[in-house]
């Protein structure tokens, strides 16, 4: 508990800081012309992985520079590219629906404008002999996660609520991000995982796993593209040149996953040398997380649910209008 308090703690001086800082008063440092491209430090909140496919084949194939971007990634903290976003000092980043509900509560201005999610793509892993195929399943189970923090305890605490169930019913236990070697050794037994990359390691080192996914219980509204209210009401234009050309880019990744996965290989170190049929499998669950109808669209009820689960949670204290923390109209 202490831990998870420190945790909220520091979030909330991150984005009270950023909220001290005015879009307006830095985004003029910001080149607008039609001749100069406007430089991007995106930040990505991991570090390099064939899960950003979409943003490799964005910037080798040109389309960030043809949209008027210098675009360079950064996998920093999600929770500092929110900050800096809100602050007005960097014009994007790609944050998850919850830190977006998070900082606007504490008055951050900053706006989700272009899924890239989906659907959330949390959930937790399981040995196929321990018989845990439901979040019913987990009652009394020891459960391991990276911590109370972040995607992967909101997904634990979404399947407990699916469920019915409280924090009480089972034994947490913050292992840092170690869930395979976890399971695989038996120190667990079920963990919390992204559903595109752990299983598709355990299974490819010999262990049959069952997975309980988020997205089979409830709609959340996972990672996309965030910027700030006030670059929304002063260059919507700029706005929508950069979710054009990240949607570009998307779709071609969904597109041709072969191309995708080769263009990966010069941005991602050791990808050429790593497994490729587990990595091929892992931006080919990615894919199926991205699709839509409509690239980028995000829906209203996704946004409540995940409000819900903040509130139930304790980390929201009130709710907040949902029509204000997202758009579509730069993907409709």
């Amino acid at each position: 508990m202490q831990k998870r308090i420190w945790m909220i703690l520091s979030l909330a001086v991150v984005l009270l800081l950023a909220a001290c800082g005015s879009p307006e008063e830095t985004q003029e440092a910001i080149p607008t012309s039609a001749d100069a491209l406007i430089p991007v430090e995106l930040p990505l909140g991991y570090i390099p992985n064939i899960q950003f496919a979409p943003m490799y084949v964005g910037l080798e194939k040109g389309y960030f520079t043809e949209a008027g971007f210098d675009v360079t990634l950064d996998y920093r903290f999600e929770t500092d590219g929110v900050a800096l976003v809100g602050q007005g000092e960097i014009p994007f980043a790609v944050a998850s629906g919850e830190q977006v509900l998070l900082a606007r509560e504490q008055g951050v201005p900053v706006r989700y404008v272009a899924a890239w999610y989906q659907d959330f793509p949390v959930g937790v892993a399981a040995k196929t002999s321990a018989g845990i195929t439901t979040p019913q399943d987990l009652a009394g189970k020891k459960v391991g996660l990276p911590g109370l923090y972040g995607a992967n305890y909101i997904g634990l605490r979404a399947l407990l609520s699916a469920a019915g169930m409280k924090e009480s019913d089972i034994t947490m236990d913050s292992i840092g991000f170690n869930q395979v070697e976890a399971l695989a050794a038996d120190q667990e037994e079920a963990v919390v995982i992204y559903v595109t990359n752990e299983p598709v390691q355990l299974n490819a080192q010999g262990y049959e796993v069952d997975v309980i996914s988020v997205s089979d219980y409830v709609q959340l509204t996972g990672n996309g593209i965030i910027t700030s209210e006030a670059w929304i009401e002063s260059d919507p234009e700029m706005v929508q040149r950069f979710v054009d050309a990240f949607l570009r880019s998307l779709a071609d990744a969904i597109a041709d996953p072969e191309e995708a996965y080769q263009i990966s290989e010069k941005y991602v170190e050791g990808l050429s040398e790593a497994d490729t049929a587990v990595q091929k499998e892992v931006l080919r669950l990615s894919i199926a997380y991205w699709q839509a109808d409509v690239l980028g669209h995000s829906e209203t009820q996704a946004w409540e649910n995940m409000q819900d689960i903040l509130m139930e949670m304790g980390l929201l204290t009130d709710t907040q209008p949902i029509d204000e923390a997202f758009t579509n109209q730069f993907v409709e």
